[in-house]
């Protein structure tokens, strides 16, 4: 069974109508460094001239080559739970890529999928024929295929890397990248990375396309009566200008389980005050830190008085998380890779994309760092073990969950990455609307389309004004740059905006290309809601 996206419909479309991008592939049977030929008329291509100025004003330095396979393969997510999906090298999370700041990345992926995959850089500003949305910035690397990504890391931090094609983010392919800063101001002892996650995939035959096709079905697709619909995910606890595009098919992934569908996935009941409202569209039936289930949790081991780095990232397709360890506070030091003012909490909210660093210093015994799947009533776990003592169990609640969560409003950026004061030269409003009843997220009453573009200018300041017109919260994206909220706030590059609320985001337009902005609920994504920055040529 193969489900195909709308982007996969629109991109065919694209390419038979003669983009040519088709046939830029190597001799090797990948495919090409950048979409040659493609840009759209008035706008910079990805492997324009403009790009490669860029590229050499982040002067790029001594390289670091890794090799990374995308390949189907049997992940044990502990306590005798082994699922099929797709991973990097046959691991959950990917393996750890570690770089510093001025380097230069060559990754060589290789795709041994059944079908066309990419890997996109979440929250690095880098040249953007390297960027990974097929249809977009490259063609898709084919199936047996493989391609080079290879770029200037300019900015140290906390990101990771996963796929930018159909539902694939929600299997297992994604890794953490940490860049390091070669002029590092904190002092610790240890550094642990935490990637969170909500996990669905080759769980009683089901995959993230059969979960798409659910959700797209609607309100009006339930099945009461208990057979396909909504029975099994029940939770009852409580300006734009078009320019020509440059497509490429972009498809979902295909199922590899025993069964096309699995029980259904979709959720009601589950409501956060923190999110406003509704939490998410999708029971999971698992929720994992660093791939493992809380039953079988992975073990950090210190030393009492240790000062240890927390580096959380959430992968999750549709879940925030609510975090905190047992028994201390968290001083939060980076959010999505950049510093700020430190600023001490019991516990912290990340929706999907979002990264934030964290020190603790670390007390004797053993302690319980639990992520809480916001308005889910379910949680993932790990463990920190200084001492003696018996673990916590799966289900573990520490008190340090039960206040208001710190979110990025609460966040001032640190001086050193501070954007001047300086009045926009242009404001983007994006209108997010649509419905969990029709499942019709969209941007501006459109829904995604390769040939959108709302057009920037090189140099400019950029207001982001997201103005969220649904009943549902939303992560919000922006590829290729960082943005700073308002009133001196952090520089991110993913934003949650809540239901009925308006979220200003300005940046400085630094980095020339086209620039996806969407919602990093796969889901809510792969139903529309996306569109594209485009500097003008």
């Amino acid at each position: 069974m193969r489900n195909t996206t709308r982007r996969a419909v629109l991109g065919a479309g694209i390419v038979t109508a003669g983009s040519g991008l088709l046939a830029a592939c190597s001799k090797d049977g990948g495919s090409s460094a950048a979409p040659s030929g493609a840009a759209p008329a008035g706008y910079v291509s990805p492997d324009g001239p403009e790009v490669a100025a860029a590229e050499a004003r982040r002067r790029p330095g001594p390289v670091r080559e890794v090799r990374l396979t995308a390949t189907a393969a049997a992940l044990d997510l502990g306590g005798g739970r082994t699922v099929r999906s797709w991973a990097y090298d046959d691991a959950l999370p990917g393996k750890e890529i570690r770089v510093t700041a001025g380097d230069t990345l060559a990754l060589t992926l290789a795709n041994h999928l059944p079908e066309p995959t990419s890997v996109h850089w979440h929250g690095l500003a880098l040249r953007n024929d390297m960027d990974g949305v097929p249809g977009l910035t490259q063609p898709a690397v084919r199936a047996g295929a493989s391609r080079q990504y290879r770029f200037a890391v300019a900015h140290p931090g906390t990101y990771w890397l996963h796929p930018h094609a159909g539902t694939q983010q929600d299997r297992g392919l994604y890794a953490p990248l940490i860049v390091e800063d070669p002029k590092e101001p904190l002092a610790y002892d240890k550094e642990w990375v935490v990637v969170l996650d909500d996990w669905v995939d080759g769980v009683d035959g089901s995959t993230p396309d059969a979960v798409l096709a659910e959700l797209g079905r609607g309100m009006g697709g339930m099945d009461h009566g208990g057979g396909t619909g909504h029975g099994g995910g029940m939770d009852h606890g409580g300006g734009m200008d078009h320019g020509g595009g440059h497509g490429m098919a972009h498809t979902s992934a295909s199922t590899t389980s025993p069964s096309p569908a699995g029980p259904p996935r979709m959720l009601m009941g589950a409501t956060s005050d923190v999110l406003g409202g509704d939490a998410g569209d999708v029971a999971y039936p698992h929720y994992l830190v660093n791939g493992r289930v809380p039953e079988d949790p992975q073990t950090f081991t210190a030393r009492p008085g240790d000062r240890v780095r927390i580096r959380l990232i959430n992968a999750g397709g549709d879940t925030a998380f609510r975090v905190a360890l047992g028994d201390h506070r968290m001083t939060v030091t980076h959010a999505d890779g950049f510093p700020v003012e430190h600023v001490r909490t019991d516990a912290l909210l990340l929706g999907m994309g979002e990264r934030y660093d964290v020190l603790v210093e670390v007390k004797d015994g053993v302690f319980p760092l639990t992520a809480l799947a916001e308005g889910k009533k379910r949680s993932a776990l790990a463990v920190l073990r200084t001492g003696g003592g018996t673990a916590p169990g799966a289900h573990v609640r520490p008190r340090e969950l039960e206040g208001a969560p710190l979110t990025a409003a609460a966040l001032k950026a640190d001086r050193s990455v501070a954007l001047a004061d300086r009045r926009p030269d242009r404001t983007v409003t994006l209108r997010l609307s649509g419905s969990m009843a029709t499942y019709d997220w969209a941007i501006n009453g459109r829904k995604y389309a390769p040939t959108q573009r709302y057009p920037v200018g090189a140099g400019e300041r950029v207001r982001l004004v997201f103005v969220n017109e649904t009943d549902m919260w939303h992560p919000m994206h922006l590829h290729g740059h960082t943005f700073a909220l308002p009133g001196g706030g952090p520089r991110k590059d993913t934003a949650i905006v809540l239901p009925g609320k308006r979220l200003e985001a300005d940046f400085d337009a630094d980095n020339p290309g086209l620039w996806m902005i969407h919602c990093h609920n796969v889901y809510h994504a792969e139903a529309g809601m996306m569109t594209v920055l485009g500097y003008r040529g």
